[in-house]
């Protein structure tokens, strides 16, 4: 493994998700998933349906901000997991062809 490579220690991992819970709560995650777009599938949902991604996941050194943060379903969710930006986008290509 490479010694470069580390996972997010579990203070960090809990920091975030804490911040990303009270983002949850604000104007700004409501005015973001007000339009019910997925930022993946593209398909529309109600608001409330939508869940919060990290781009970058935390367990990958991403952070609960809102450069980070997407709207999404549910089904995009669970199926990006902990995939990056460019991993997500070859799965999304190879499911179109």
């Amino acid at each position: 493994m490479d010694q470069f490579l580390s996972l997010p220690e579990e203070s960090f991992l809990k920091k975030e998700r804490d911040k990303a819970r009270k983002l949850r709560s604000s104007q700004w995650w409501k005015r973001k998933r007000s339009s019910g777009i997925c930022q993946y599938c593209k398909n529309f949902f109600l608001p409330k349906e939508l869940t919060m991604d990290h781009i970058i996941p935390l367990a990958l050194g991403g952070k609960s901000e809102k450069f980070n943060l997407v709207p999404c379903c549910k089904e995009c969710n669970t199926k990006k997991n902990q995939l990056l930006p460019w991993e997500w986008e070859e799965y999304m290509t190879s499911i179109k062809q």
